[in-house]
């Protein structure tokens, strides 16, 4: 029942719309489905980014350390969106820190198989990072009006 259910969450993400149905496999394969409770890390910053996530629920402060002023948010992201890039680049160390700030389900993916599979494949890898530079781009977009709210900047 699992298995049927985390699939039918990664054919169903938005991340993973309009994708080759032959490259489904190469994310239903080793996937898993976590559960997070409100407060708990994902992934903290300086750590090991190991891993690939899509949140099928939930919400997830993307927070960073800055000196002098502490922890600060700088996005919330949820519901049919992917987490993290850090995974792609190496040293692959975490740049944020990911906390759920309401019960989350996120399906993870093991970051070395991902990147294997895109090496061996270059179609699913064009494909898959295409992906996640959106992904990386809604980020930067998001950090800039943060940033613009911060210091009042009018555009």
């Amino acid at each position: 029942m699992e298995t049927t259910y985390l699939n039918r969450i990664i054919r169903e993400h938005r991340f993973l719309h309009g994708l080759n149905p032959r490259y489904f496999h190469l994310f239903t394969e080793g996937a898993s489905l976590l559960r997070f409770g409100i407060g708990q890390d994902v992934f903290r910053e300086g750590t090991d980014a190991n891993h690939f996530y899509l949140i099928h629920t939930g919400q997830v402060s993307l927070e960073t350390f800055v000196p002098g002023k502490g922890v600060v948010a700088v996005q919330t992201i949820g519901s049919q969106e992917a987490l993290g890039w850090s995974w792609l680049y190496p040293p692959y160390r975490w740049h944020f820190t990911a906390r759920a700030i309401e019960p989350c389900e996120l399906v993870a993916f093991g970051a070395a198989s991902l990147r294997q599979k895109a090496d061996e494949n270059h179609d699913f890898g064009y494909d898959l990072m295409r992906r996640v530079s959106q992904v990386m781009l809604d980020r930067l977009q998001a950090t800039r009006r943060k940033l613009i709210e911060f210091y009042g900047v009018l555009e």
